[in-house]
């Protein structure tokens, strides 16, 4: 099939919806549910630019007479880098980078796990020789699938935030966490729960282990690693309340749009098949599968472009509030656009190095270098509440008085015009960016937006810590120790001289 349309993902929603469970109810059709349509027509706007003649070349590529949608590309050289990343930028910028976890992101993940199938083979419960439990041919096959396809992804890491002083078989009830349960002829059966499953909107989940598996053993109920449709029996979403509260894009642009939502998955006795296992019971290998498939680098490349394109956004917003209120000359207002300039600069270029000091690893795809990627996992969520902040600084009350579309038609639309007009826009074209920035801003959408960026990658403190541990610093300190140990005196002088 490769890269679909709009329409066909809409049709495969329709065919086979998630199990999501919204405000105590199911939702029997998330592309007419009022809290789940919006997203579902924005995520089929974003398959159908890559059928764009304008697009088409740069969202996708040609292998075999078949289309593929361009983060299915296997790179082989920096070229290749290139173009995915001008790919994952163009498809950011349709929602300016508020769609965190669009398709692409997990599309990266499952090409780098099919390239490096090979890490799977290592674990001890795959049997090569039967048919269905080889691992490392079920990550190769799920990658063909998925891209073949063109499949919507979401994903769960981490356990429930029950007790953090606990290990997950330390629980009262073992089955919090998600375990599995017992092998069976067909597969495993599962129980537990999973967060965070952000766009449950989605074709498939891939249960990936998680990376901070905390147990005592070598091999665990918890280390596990596999992909179920999301409305195979016995899983379910939970999602969180809507965003989407049903108001006019013009007055909500990017939440009645862009609310991919939020979940925690649960596994009632569910089974998995044996062809859709990729990783079972071995805590070390589970903890070191992003890094050993170097996963991790190709994701983090995605997330570096989308947060290229965001900053982008929040440059643009911000400048164009300047304009249209006429604060430009005041040198306080253009030193907070200036910030936004070197946050966006500093992004843009550790995306360039991380693309110029590319290698190809030992799977033999061309991997992003890790050191800028790590800079740039660790300095966005640093920075990013800085950014919701200078907008709100630079627009002040006029972010808080913003009459809404229906407020403009109303009985004192006149007067809206009259008194909320900027020096260099109508009243109209002000609220329309003001509601914008608001959103991005101070709206329950951009407060989840703050708190997401916070923890994106994960803890803070661990990814510091993350950082100190993988980074080689011994060569600067052997040039250090190189200059304390150097004789005084430069070569060939002596010391009368």
């Amino acid at each position: 099939m490769g890269a679909i349309t709009g329409q066909q993902f809409l049709h495969r929603l329709r065919q086979s919806p998630p199990t999501l469970y919204i405000d105590g109810a199911r939702v029997d059709d998330p592309t007419t549910h009022p809290a789940t349509r919006n997203m579902c027509l924005s995520l089929a706007g974003l398959y159908d630019l890559q059928h764009q003649p304008e697009l088409r070349d740069l969202l996708t590529f040609e292998e075999e007479g078949e289309r593929y949608a361009m983060s299915y590309l296997v790179p082989r050289t920096r070229e290749d880098l290139a173009r995915i990343g001008e790919a994952h930028r163009v498809r950011a910028n349709y929602a300016l980078g508020f769609l965190g976890r669009a398709p692409d992101y997990m599309n990266a993940n499952v090409m780098a796990a099919g390239m490096g199938a090979d890490y799977f083979s290592a674990c001890e419960a795959s049997q090569a020789s039967v048919p269905g439990r080889d691992f490392a041919a079920n990550m190769r096959r799920y990658f063909e699938h998925v891209r073949n396809h063109d499949l919507c992804l979401t994903h769960a890491l981490t356990n429930p935030q029950v007790n953090r002083a606990r290990l997950a078989s330390e629980l009262p009830d073992p089955f919090i966490a998600l375990g599995v349960v017992e092998e069976t002829e067909g597969g495993v059966i599962v129980r537990g729960a999973r967060m965070m499953a952000t766009l449950p909107i989605a074709d498939e989940i891939l249960v990936f282990p998680s990376t901070v598996l905390k147990e005592n053993a070598d091999k665990s109920r918890y280390a596990m690693g596999f992909a179920l449709p999301t409305n195979t029996p016995g899983l379910s979403f939970q999602c969180r309340e809507p965003f989407d509260t049903g108001r006019d894009p013009e007055d909500h642009p990017l939440g009645s749009r862009f609310d991919e939502q939020d979940a925690f998955v649960i596994f009632d006795d569910v089974l998995v098949p044996w062809e859709r296992v990729f990783l079972l019971y071995d805590v070390e290998l589970a903890n070191k599968a992003y890094a050993g498939t170097d996963a991790v680098l190709h994701m983090a490349y995605q997330v570096v472009n989308l947060k290229v394109a965001k900053t982008e956004a929040f440059l643009g917003t911000a400048q164009a509030i300047v304009d249209a209120i006429g604060s430009g000359g005041f040198q306080h207002v253009q030193s907070k656009v200036a910030e936004i300039i070197v946050m966006l600069e500093i992004m843009k270029a550790l995306e360039v190095a991380a693309v110029a000091n590319a290698q190809p690893n030992a799977y033999g795809v061309m991997t992003p270098a890790r050191g800028p990627l790590d800079a740039a996992r660790n300095y966005y969520p640093q920075v990013y509440a800085r950014l919701p902040e200078l907008l709100q600084l630079l627009g002040a009350s006029g972010i808080i008085m913003m009459p809404g579309k229906a407020d403009r038609e109303g009985p004192l639309g006149p007067q809206i015009s009259r008194y909320l007009q900027a020096g260099n826009a109508s009243a109209e074209e002000r609220l329309k960016l003001f509601r914008l920035a608001w959103d991005m801003s101070m709206s329950s959408f951009g407060g989840r937006q703050s708190l997401y960026e916070k923890f994106f990658f994960g803890d803070p403190v661990r990814m510091h810590s993350a950082l100190y541990e993988v980074y080689d610093k011994a060569p600067y300190v052997e040039r250090i120790q190189a200059f304390l140990n150097r004789s005084a005196q430069p070569a060939g002088v002596a010391a009368d001289d």
